[in-house]
C-alpha cells in the first residue's frame, strides 16, 4: 500500500518562503512515479483542485502553472523517496490546501494522494 504524506505548511506572510515535502512511502518504485503538487483554494471543493507544479520520474521535465512560475519550484530526490516544492515571494492567493500526487503511468490520473497540508499566507 503506497502512503503519500506531506509537511511543511503554515502560517506566513505575504513575500515569505515556504517548502513542502512530500514523502512516498510503501513501494520501492517512486522512481518510476511522475509526482505533482496540486491546491484547493478557499471556496473550492476538493474536486476542483489546481495544478501547481508536476515533475517527471527522473526530475528532469517540470510543469508549473502560470500563477507560480518563477516562485515556485518542484524538485525530487528518488534516494529520499521525496518531492518538494519550494515555493518563495508567497501571495495571499497562494493560501490553500497542497496536496502532493504520484502518477503510475505518464499522461494518466494520479493515483496516490496524500492528506494535504495548509498554507495560509497572510496580507
Amino acid at each position: 500500500q503506497v502512503q503519500v504524506e506531506e509537511s511543511g505548511g503554515g502560517l506566513v506572510q505575504a513575500g515569505d518562503s515556504v517548502m513542502l515535502s512530500c514523502v512516498v512511502s510503501g513501494r520501492r518504485t517512486f522512481d518510476k512515479y511522475a509526482m505533482g503538487w496540486f491546491r484547493q483554494v478557499p471556496g473550492k471543493e476538493r474536486e476542483e483542485r489546481e495544478c501547481v507544479a508536476t515533475i517527471n520520474y527522473s526530475g528532469d521535465t517540470t510543469y508549473y502553472t502560470d500563477s507560480v512560475k518563477g516562485r515556485f519550484t518542484i524538485s525530487r530526490d528518488n534516494a529520499r523517496n521525496t518531492v518538494y516544492l519550494q515555493m518563495n515571494s508567497l501571495k495571499p492567493e497562494d493560501t490553500g490546501v497542497y496536496y502532493c500526487a504520484g502518477q503510475v503511468v505518464a499522461g494518466t490520473k494520479y493515483d496516490y494522494w496524500g492528506q494535504g497540508t495548509q498554507v495560509t499566507v497572510s496580507s
